[in-house]
C-alpha cells in the first residue's frame, strides 16, 4: 500500500510531463507547419496516424502470438509481456496526433528499436529503486545459511532441504 503523499507526487509529475509533452508537440507542429506548410503538415499527421494503425495491427498480432506461444510451451513470458506493453504504448502514441509522440511510438513499435526502449526503461526503473532492491538481487535463506562456529571446528557440509523431481536422465520420478 502506498502513502497518499507518494500518489499525489507521482500524479503531479505525470501531469507536468503530459503538459510539457503537449506544449512541445504544439511547438513542433508549428515549426513543421512553417517549414512545409499547413496542408502538408496535416497530411503528414494523417499519414503517421495511418502508419500507426498499420504498425499497431502488425506488431500487436506478433506480440500476442508470442505470448500465446510462450503460454503453450510453458516458457516464461516476461519479455513478451513487456513487448506487448511497449507495442500498445507505441501504437497509442502513433495514433494520437503529434510528431514527437510518433517518434517515440515508432521506437516502441519497431522490433529493432524496442530493445533500446526496454533497456532505457529498465535503467530508469532500476535507478529509482532502493539500493537493496537493485539488480542483481541476492536472496539469503535461513535454511541454507551457514552459522559461524565459535570453536573453529570443522564445519559439516551444507545441507539444503528439497525434493528430487527428476532423475539424472532428466525424466520425472514417479
Amino acid at each position: 500500500m502506498t502513502a497518499p503523499g507518494v500518489r499525489t507526487t507521482v500524479g503531479r509529475r505525470l501531469r507536468i510531463a503530459a503538459a510539457l509533452l503537449a506544449i512541445a508537440e504544439v511547438v513542433v507542429f508549428v515549426l513543421v507547419a512553417n517549414w512545409i506548410g499547413v496542408g502538408a503538415t496535416i497530411l503528414a499527421t494523417l499519414a503517421t496516424t495511418a502508419l500507426g494503425w498499420f504498425l499497431l495491427a502488425r506488431q500487436g498480432t506478433r506480440a500476442l502470438g508470442e505470448l500465446r506461444e510462450n503460454a503453450r510451451t510453458r516458457r516464461p513470458s516476461g519479455r513478451a509481456i513487456g513487448d506487448a506493453g511497449l507495442v500498445a504504448v507505441g501504437g497509442l502514441l502513433m495514433v494520437l496526433p503529434g510528431f514527437l509522440g510518433d517518434l517515440i511510438g515508432l521506437l516502441c513499435l519497431l522490433p529493432g528499436t524496442r530493445s533500446v526502449v526496454r533497456g532505457a526503461l529498465a535503467r530508469l526503473i532500476s535507478s529509482r529503486l532502493p539500493v537493496g532492491m537493485r539488480p542483481p538481487v541476492r536472496v539469503d535463506s535461513v535454511r541454507t545459511a551457514e552459522t559461524p562456529r565459535p570453536d573453529d571446528a570443522a564445519r559439516p557440509p551444507l545441507v539444503i532441504e528439497g525434493e528430487v523431481v527428476r532423475g539424472p536422465d532428466g525424466r520425472p520420478l514417479t
